[in-house]
């Protein structure tokens, strides 16, 4: 799969974050981002378009993005969509939180754009 070809949704309540966010994805080729400011918002876009990627805040009001993460793992649509839970929790045990939830894949806040699109190499297996 190319870059150009991966739809990213990118859910996080702080606008500030969500732009960084998609700053860094363009830099790195991936042009096709959307933004979502809550769990709830990110299911509404989920009914109507497709994404290749979530990239989801833990800690966001009303809906965690763990919360988050469990609705999608519930629909048979969207529970094979890779899953990046990104989290300034850097503790061992919210780590094994997110793991023993079904998160295969955390990043810590702050990261590097080396270290994303490492993460996303491995998880999507892009080229180009």
């Amino acid at each position: 799969m190319k870059r150009k070809d991966i739809r990213i949704m990118v859910v996080d309540d702080l606008s500030g974050m969500r732009s960084t966010l998609k700053n860094t994805l363009q830099v790195l080729g991936y042009n096709d981002v959307v933004e979502a400011r809550s769990g709830s918002d990110a299911l509404k876009k989920l009914r109507c378009e497709d994404f290749q990627l979530i990239i989801s805040d833990w800690t966001m009001p009303v809906m965690s993005g763990l919360e988050f993460h469990g609705e999608l793992k519930r629909s048979p649509v969207h529970k094979k969509v890779p899953f990046l839970m990104i989290s300034a929790k850097a503790e061992r045990t919210n780590v094994i939180e997110a793991f023993q939830a079904g998160i295969a894949h955390f990043m810590v806040k702050p990261f590097s754009a080396e270290a994303l699109q490492s993460k996303l190499q491995t998880m999507l297996g892009v080229i180009g």
